[in-house]
């Protein structure tokens, strides 16, 4: 399976946030993993899924299982 590359827009877009909380998250240490090529950043697609999946909950209180 072939891992794409995604810019910081399609990535925003598919969370249902923007490319501004995206910087913060990549800032604060606390969103999927990326890439930086230069200037620009890239998602892989395999680092959006592992983190959604860290992300998933049962009850409100669960703890965040680190990835």
């Amino acid at each position: 399976m072939e891992d794409l590359l995604h810019r910081p827009e399609q990535v925003a877009e598919y969370l249902g946030t923007t490319t501004g909380s995206l910087a913060q998250m990549r800032y604060r240490g606390i969103g999927p993993k990326f890439i930086k090529c230069g200037k620009a950043v890239r998602y892989r697609q395999s680092a959006i899924d592992e983190w959604l999946n860290a992300q998933t909950r049962q009850q409100t209180g669960d703890r965040q299982v680190s990835a």
